[in-house]
């Protein structure tokens, strides 16, 4: 049986017990373009055993149709409705929770259609609220504009605080680094809508219609994905696949149900769970 590294008493009869995986994409199941080796085949294994899915992504770079293709061109089938993006979440709490319509955006042009789609007016002047996200297109003169709006008390939200987001060639500056840089202009720290938040449980719950003690979130971040499933009351399994090490697993506050390599091994021990408690 593949080792599994247990937390406050998780065992093999809990793992056989999780019937709904919201799974993190980048440094979880691919890491730039390429595919991490076996994600396909766990994502085949839960369906195939009756487990429901859902895709969890802080990257908003791009849009759920995106990662569509790309899921597929790995050998990995989704719809759209099973893939639910930072950038989703934060169109929605802007609509359903805020009064702001009209935004200035940091973000990539796949996003600000996001934004546009969801009937929030993007403006350059007079914003009702700055909202910034993982900007691969981003500008000196986007930074100098929202840290006047930051100045003058504007509100200030951001799709989620990633650091880094990993990628074939290495680690490159993500949200939370570009927030950083305006918090050392400003002083202004952003409302984050996307994981660690517990609304991106309850959403993705709502979705797969599933119950806490079911569902689990497998990732390869200690302050996004473990942090939420703490957050939520739901399993979290951490893969070292991705960002975070062994070294940052001992001295960090989160502790996850379960550690594996990688989702290879973790289907490994889904599988001997199934068969040991079938």
């Amino acid at each position: 049986m593949t080792p599994i590294r247990h937390a406050d008493g998780a065992s093999a009869q809990r793992l056989a017990a999780l019937r709904h995986f919201l799974l993190d994409m980048d440094g979880t199941l691919y890491l730039g373009p390429n595919p991490i080796d076996g994600a396909a085949a766990f994502v085949q294994y839960l369906e195939e055993s009756g487990r429901k899915r859902l895709f969890f992504t802080n990257n908003c770079s791009v849009d759920a149709a995106h990662y569509e293709k790309k899921l597929a061109d790995m050998g990995i089938p989704a719809a759209r409705g099973d893939i639910l993006t930072s950038g989703e979440a934060t169109v929605r709490y802007l609509v359903t929770e805020t009064p702001h319509r009209r935004v200035f955006v940091l973000g990539t042009p796949s996003f600000e259609a996001e934004l546009r789609a969801g009937g929030l007016e993007l403006v350059e002047d007079a914003p009702d609220a700055v909202v910034l996200a993982f900007d691969r297109t981003l500008t000196y003169a986007k930074l100098e504009k929202a840290c006047g709006f930051l100045r003058d008390g504007v509100p200030y939200l951001a799709t989620n605080p990633d650091k880094v987001c990993p990628t074939a060639t290495g680690y490159i500056p993500d949200c939370g680094s570009m927030a950083a840089l305006l918090f050392e202009s400003t002083g202004r720290r952003p409302k984050t809508i996307g994981k660690p938040n517990p609304e991106m449980v309850a959403m993705g719950l709502r979705k797969l219609g599933g119950a806490p003690h079911e569902t689990a979130m497998v990732g390869d971040r200690l302050y996004t994905d473990i942090q939420m499933a703490c957050d939520s009351g739901i399993t979290g399994i951490l893969v070292l696949s991705g960002e975070t090490s062994e070294s940052d697993l001992a001295r960090a506050p989160q502790k996850p149900d379960y550690v594996f390599a990688s989702v290879q091994a973790l289907h490994a021990a889904l599988r001997d769970a199934d068969r040991a408690t079938a």
